[in-house]
């Protein structure tokens, strides 16, 4: 039996002042590398079962900052682009998702959608609580490269290897805390968590950084070629489960 690429939904952000739905075409051009087929997924769809009974995996998008409401925090001058559509929709999807076993990327903002989900908390910005050691954006517009390292005996060091690597990062946030359920993965030299997985779920990465700004690095490529080929698997498995 021949299967079609996995479909792979990935959230997309809302600009107010054009009216549109957006999403940077790196994700896009990294889902298919990896050999899914992308499918957008805009806020304020109300049957979240249709959606999980469509796609094959979920990739949680980057994008502007939750509100601070989401998780009890307090209003930070820093805070910017928050849009309340969005947040509703991007926590209860991951909520959702959750409980099931499709396959979960979150990256950047998405990580943060997971945590909340979750029931964890965010630090609204980052130099208040770990000064400018390592700088993980430049503006708000400008991302910049910094080292991580990558936990021994972890899920994602079996992906991309343990050690230091170099990434590409873009937030002034990140999550306070490790929420119930799961564990760390990444660390910057700060301190600040980079990567979490779930302890749980078959396959629920959450990643601070961008991997899909480096899709030249090959160890970067591997975290989209195993959601991926989870994606698939889950998929041929479903489709045997129903014939």
């Amino acid at each position: 039996m021949k299967f079609n690429p996995p479909l792979i939904g990935v959230t997309t952000s809302i600009q107010s002042k054009t009216n549109s739905y957006c999403l940077r075409h790196e994700y896009i051009t990294a889902v298919r590398l990896a050999g899914g087929l992308p499918m957008l997924i805009p806020p304020g769809e109300p049957n979240l079962n249709s959606i999980l009974e469509w796609v094959d995996g979920i990739i949680f998008s980057g994008g502007g900052d939750l509100d601070p409401a989401t998780y009890n925090g307090g209003e930070h001058p820093e805070i910017y682009n928050v849009n309340r559509e969005r947040d509703r929709f991007e926590l209860s999807l991951a909520k959702y998702a959750l409980e099931t076993d499709i396959p979960i990327l979150g990256i950047c903002r998405g990580l943060e959608v997971l945590v909340v989900a979750s029931g964890g908390k965010l630090i609204p910005h980052l130099p208040d609580v770990f000064g400018e050691k390592v700088i993980h954006r430049q503006t708000q517009s400008c991302p910049v490269e910094h080292s991580i390292n990558i936990i021994p005996g972890t899920h994602l060091a079996k992906i991309i290897g343990a050690g230091e690597t170099t990434v590409f990062s873009w937030h002034h946030q990140a999550a306070r805390n490790i929420p119930k359920g799961w564990r760390l993965a990444a660390t910057a030299a700060d301190g600040v968590i980079e990567a979490l997985e779930h302890e749980e779920h078959p396959w629920a990465f959450a990643i601070q950084w961008h991997p899909e700004m480096s899709l030249n690095d090959k160890r970067q490529q591997r975290i989209f070629r195993a959601f991926i080929n989870t994606a698939q698997q889950r998929q041929v498995m479903v489709s045997q489960q129903a014939s």
